[in-house]
């Protein structure tokens, strides 16, 4: 079952079936369609409605407002210090950077340079640093907030495939973090430079940024920004908002080396809340 799945996401015209899932996800009508739709899917994936600011179907006006909806003050508490867990999800990897290797899974790893789009400089800032994989399921809540307070000092679009990023494919497609369509931003922190990738997957409509809005998909070319010397800089605070993904996918830290020491509980596997502390 495992090699179909692997090899009908080979086969299938990924980014046209992810554009046209998005088209319609962002439809506005018919209005019992979207609430049958949105119904069905809490049901079956068991998603919390009841933690969302507005937790019933009819409020939203298409299913992406509800797929990225907002939560209720309070119910993701934030620690009172460290690095905090950027999203909802489970931790796919977690740990240190075998020099420029990042492990995907159990005898999968990738290279900095392949995820970060050739950016030298940056892959130098983080070799032999620390690295935290999230995925982001279907039942989860979808926006990605700051670890740290954070200035953003520059981003990159970087096209790709959009194969699944759940545990089945991470453990069988070589590189697919670094294969697959994805934003990366970079910002200066307490603890020194941090990246924050956000990988796009498998009918992932799009991804989104506080301060640019949806920066994927966008034409299949390596696009890059420079913030820092921007007349408006983007600071954020440590557990705001930072973007979302419209339908799941997987979000990536990276640390340079020796600042980061991840908490013994923040295994693989495990299921983490945004807001909830990796690192003292």
């Amino acid at each position: 079952m495992d090699t179909f799945f692997i090899l009908l996401q080979r086969l299938l015209p990924q980014h046209a079936l992810s554009r046209l899932v998005g088209r319609v996800a962002a439809a506005q009508g018919p209005r019992w369609l979207k609430n049958r739709v949105i119904r069905a899917f809490v049901s079956h994936y068991g998603v919390e409605l009841a933690e969302a600011e507005r937790p019933f179907p009819e409020a939203y006006e298409s299913f992406n407002a509800f797929f990225t909806r907002a939560l209720k003050p309070g119910v993701r508490p934030l620690c009172s210090s460290g690095i905090a867990c950027p999203a909802d999800g489970a931790v796919s990897e977690i740990g240190d950077i075998d020099g420029q290797r990042v492990m995907q899974a159990k005898g999968r790893s990738y290279s900095l340079d392949a995820l970060l789009a050739g950016d030298q400089h940056r892959v130098e800032q983080f070799t032999g640093g620390s690295f935290a994989t999230i995925y982001l399921s279907p039942k989860d809540y979808h926006r990605v907030h700051m670890p740290l307070d954070g200035q953003l000092q520059s981003s990159c679009y970087v096209p790709g495939d959009l194969f699944s990023v759940n545990g089945t494919t991470a453990a069988a497609i070589d590189g697919l973090f670094a294969r697959n369509e994805r934003h990366i931003s970079y910002f200066d922190t307490p603890r020194g430079p941090m990246a924050m990738v956000l990988v796009g997957a498998m009918i992932v409509a799009g991804i989104e940024t506080v301060w640019a809005g949806q920066v994927a998909p966008r034409p299949r070319r390596i696009e890059r920004w420079d913030h820092a010397s921007s007349p408006a800089p983007v600071l954020l605070g440590r557990g705001s908002e930072m973007g979302r993904f419209l339908l799941g996918s997987t979000v990536i830290l990276l640390f340079p080396k020796g600042v980061v020491a991840w908490n013994e509980d923040c295994l693989p596997g495990v299921s983490v809340r945004m807001g909830q502390q990796l690192s003292a």
